[in-house]
């Protein structure tokens, strides 16, 4: 009996290393953009999968003659529109490599919208749906609450000051409704993002756009009702959906998750390049999160961060280092600290001032603090999708004094300087503590604006009609200039290569490489590799934080994107 189980298990291995593959990827729990830094995020976070290991088992599958087919499981957990037009292109090329690939989904949906899980699905071959399943193509939607007439009712108030008409962040305080800037902002992203989808179905599904768009307004619809108006190919379960996919593949292929076959892969392939050379490469650096001052870590409220401690020494080095001939920023971040972004430009600055190209890579988001550190870069790529722009600033609190009184509370202070209460949530600003509070706006919008007219060589004119607060797609931000070119962090690691004289192999390594005992030891200096550690928490707004909380602001500071632009 041990006999035959060990000639079983051996029979298994020799069938994985010489059989046919098809390799497979569940999205049910989404993806993450990188590795958390922070040891509480990295337990979270341990089983989810993560682009970059995706994107690189895509790419060497392609090259792998074993590699037959592809199947992915589509739905769950919602990934963002950047993320997911980078996960198309690899699977396309993938495809294009004369491999198979299948989407399937129990639903795309099931009572709710998922216009981005079908987008996702319409890179692929053969998508494929469960006949109790159905498809929620329905449309974009941007929904707001706006509480202040809750507020009027409690007697409180909320004081704010923009700069400027589009940055909308505390909106939801002041306004019953939708302001008209906010609302001009928000129509045209969503027809953006529309454009893009039915752009892709009808490519794939073979229709004009404005078939599509009769489409979407019928949906969403059940199994049948999809596979009849050819939106998806077959109606079947996992078993009849992986058998079909086998009988593609040929007899004996071995089904393999995909991670597996990547990290396998790897270790192979550093295996044969020991003992290992350190040949000259690319610096990736991961600017992820809201941005505060300090390290990177957990937030107070919001949970991951980037610190601006941590991705300046991630930049120093980079510098620092002659293996490193150019650095791949890559970005994905709402914003937050003024100064802890200005901090971060800064760096970048000093990067090119030093010889070594920048090119930023934009994932989901990279908008108002995101788009703050990436606006001095040599190139900036952007997905289609990505929510960038938000130029502009934005400070306030709440007035909750009268509030508190109706609920019988009282208070009483003692103040020390002419300013000292200022920010108290207590009392209104002062027509001189406002006089101030425009000072700072003004020149936070002045010092960003001009920025981004050194960095994008454009006349402050032109920027201002571009900044004002605005939201944009990464495609319309191509066409106005803000960004250079649209694709993925291959697109980016790619010009990097070429701007730093590098073949198209060279390697892209993540920066810095920190290891587990210069994350418990003190740095020796801010320019060592510890100073690059995360830290578990840290703010953004300074001592202010709780107070910025309870107004409504995000607590990361006052370049923070207004709003949720998550489409699903």
């Amino acid at each position: 009996m041990p006999e035959q189980m060990i000639a079983a298990a051996l029979t298994r291995l020799r069938q994985q290393r010489t059989a046919p593959l098809i390799l497979e990827l569940d999205l049910t729990d989404g993806l993450t953009e990188t590795r958390p830094s922070d040891p509480v995020s990295a337990v979270m976070a341990r089983h989810r999968l993560v682009l970059a290991d995706v994107l690189d088992g895509l790419r060497r599958a392609s090259r792998d003659s074993r590699v037959r087919a592809l199947v992915v499981k589509v739905g769950g957990r919602p990934i963002g529109l950047g993320i997911v037009q980078e996960l198309r292109q690899a699977v396309r090329e993938f495809a294009e490599a004369g491999k198979v690939t299948v989407a399937w989904a129990e639903s795309f949906g099931e009572f709710s919208t998922a216009n981005v899980a079908y987008y996702l699905a319409t890179a692929f071959d053969t998508i494929c749906l469960q006949p109790s399943g159905d498809l929620g193509l329905t449309g974009i939607a941007v929904e707001r609450i706006f509480l202040r007439g809750a507020l009027d009712k409690l007697g409180a108030d909320f004081q704010v000051g923009k700069r400027h008409e589009y940055k909308s962040a505390a909106e939801q305080l002041t306004e019953h409704g939708f302001s008209a800037p906010a609302r001009e902002e928000t129509e045209r992203m969503t027809a953006s993002v529309t454009e893009q989808l039915a752009s892709a179905i009808a490519e794939r599904r073979g229709l004009d756009p404005g078939q599509v768009g009769e489409l979407i307004d019928r949906g969403p619809f059940l199994a049948s009702q999809a596979l009849d108006a050819g939106l998806v190919d077959t109606l079947g379960y996992r078993d009849e959906v992986y058998a079909s996919i086998r009988q593609q593949a040929g007899d004996g292929a071995v089904l393999l998750y995909l991670t597996r076959y990547q990290r396998s892969r790897a270790l192979a392939e550093r295996a044969r390049k020991l003992p290992v050379s350190r040949e000259a490469g690319l610096a990736l650096i991961y600017a992820t999160g809201p941005i505060r001052r300090g390290r990177s870590g957990r937030g107070p409220l919001s949970g991951g961060a980037m610190g601006s401690d941590t991705i300046s020494a991630a930049l120093r080095t980079a510098t620092a280092d002659d293996q490193a001939r150019a650095i791949v920023l890559r970005v994905n971040s709402p914003g937050g600290s003024y100064v802890a972004s200005d901090t971060i430009w800064r760096e970048v600055v000093r990067a090119r001032a030093a010889g070594k190209p920048v090119v930023v890579s934009m994932s989901d988001v990279a908008a108002s603090g995101g788009y703050y550190i990436a606006m001095a870069a040599d190139v900036i790529v952007a997905q289609p999708g990505t929510i960038t722009g938000s130029i502009g600033v934005l400070a306030g609190k709440a007035v909750l004094g009268e509030a508190l009184g109706r609920a019988g509370v009282s208070s009483d202070s003692i103040i020390q300087g002419a300013h000292a209460a200022m920010f108290s949530q207590l009392r209104p600003f002062t027509e001189d503590e406002w006089a101030l509070i425009s000072q700072h706006l003004d020149h936070i919008y002045a010092d960003f604006t001009g920025k981004v007219a050194q960095g994008r060589r454009m006349t402050p004119e032109r920027v201002h009609e571009l900044a004002r607060g605005r939201v944009w797609t990464g495609a319309d931000a191509l066409a106005n200039g803000l960004v250079d070119e649209l694709g993925g962090l291959d697109e980016a690691a790619a010009i990097a290569r070429r701007r730093a004289g590098l073949p198209e192999r060279a390697p892209l390594r993540v920066y810095p490489r920190v290891s587990p005992v210069d994350r418990l030891r003190p740095a020796g200096s801010s320019e060592s590799h510890g100073a690059a550690a995360a830290s578990l928490l840290a703010d953004g707004w300074g001592p202010a934080w709780r107070l910025a909380a309870r107004a409504g602001l995000a607590s990361y500071g006052p370049l923070t994107l207004p709003g949720n632009w998550t489409f699903e």
